[in-house]
Formats: structure tokens, sequence, C-alpha cells
């Protein structure tokens, strides 16, 4: 069984503004919207999202919601919930993305969740960026603190990895600049 794992945890202090990113107005509706419609047209089994900063409640539909209250302390906490969630539910696998990336299709999602390796990531014009799949085997690789996530592990077990091309922009809105820029 494979669920898919949408950080949405991070207290978005690189996006200026009286309002968190995640909610903020992206092509007429909340950016995170946009990613959490790709991801659910994806058709993986679950999808569970974690959160932490922020009250999603108002955007959410019918995922598994995890509460992450180490979210402070970087994506690696953020990641380690999400994993023990699917862990919890019975998965084998895991595709992990992020919320603020709001035009990844599902194309994106399910061509990464059927590569195999033991990890895949999603490249777009070469460029690797989430989502990553992520099987069972590797899950006690993962870092369990800072901010990062599945980065490090692929930077030094290059031998698990296999980079997916796939369609669709990578691009993250972290600050209001990006907004402006992709909205």
């Amino acid at each position: 069984m494979t669920a898919a794992v949408m950080l949405c945890a991070g207290g978005s202090t690189r996006f200026a503004g009286g309002q968190h990113k995640l909610l903020a107005p992206f092509r007429g509706r909340p950016l995170v919207t946009w990613a959490l419609e790709n991801v659910a047209n994806a058709n993986l089994d679950e999808v569970i999202v974690v959160v932490g900063s922020l009250d999603l409640s108002p955007v959410l539909d019918i995922q598994i919601v995890v509460m992450n209250p180490e979210w402070i302390s970087g994506q690696a906490s953020s990641l380690q919930a999400g994993i023990a969630a699917a862990k919890q539910r019975g998965h084998d696998m895991v595709v992990v993305g992020l919320g603020d990336q709001p035009l990844i299709p599902a194309s994106a999602w399910l061509s990464t969740a059927a590569a195999d390796s033991p990890i895949a990531v999603a490249t777009f014009g070469g460029h690797r960026s989430p989502p990553v799949r992520l099987v069972r085997d590797v899950w006690p690789l993962l870092p369990t603190t800072g901010d990062i996530g599945a980065r490090e592990l692929m930077r030094t077990r290059p031998d698990l990895v296999r980079e997916v091309a796939c369609e669709g922009c990578p691009i993250d809105i972290d600050t209001q600049q990006d907004l402006a820029l992709w909205n």
C-alpha cells in the first residue's frame, strides 16, 4: 500500500505579511488546495497531511491529518510524523511532497510512486524536486532532526536513488515575490 505524505507543518517564516503562505490566494483559491487536489487526483491509497503551525481544517477534505507538535524543529520532524502515520496505517511506501508546490501534477506523483527503486525522486527539466518515493526499508535511514528531509539520504546513498523525469513545474512558494511571480 502506498500513502502520499503532504508536508504542511512549517511556519511560513520567509513569507512576509499577515497571512500564512499555504492559505494565501493563488490563482483564485488557497495555495495549499492546489497541491492537495493534485495529490488526491493521483489516487494513491491514502493521503496523509502533516500539519503544525497552522490549522488547515478549513481547506482539508478527506485526508488523514497528523499533527506534528515539533514542527518548529524543522522538516525532519514532519517527515518522521508522516512516516509514523504511514507505518501505523500499514503502508509499505510513501510518496512525500510539499504543500507549497501547487504545480506538481498528479502524473508526477504517479510516475514517482511507480519507480522501481527504494528511493525515487521526481525531476523537472533535469532538476530534482519532490515528490520523493520512499519504501519502508529506507525509513530508518531518514533524518530525525533538523530542517532536512530525504535530500541528505539521497546525497549519502545515491545507490538507492532513481530519478524519474516528470511533467509539471516544481516551483515552491516561499515568499511574497514567489507568489506574485507565479500567481
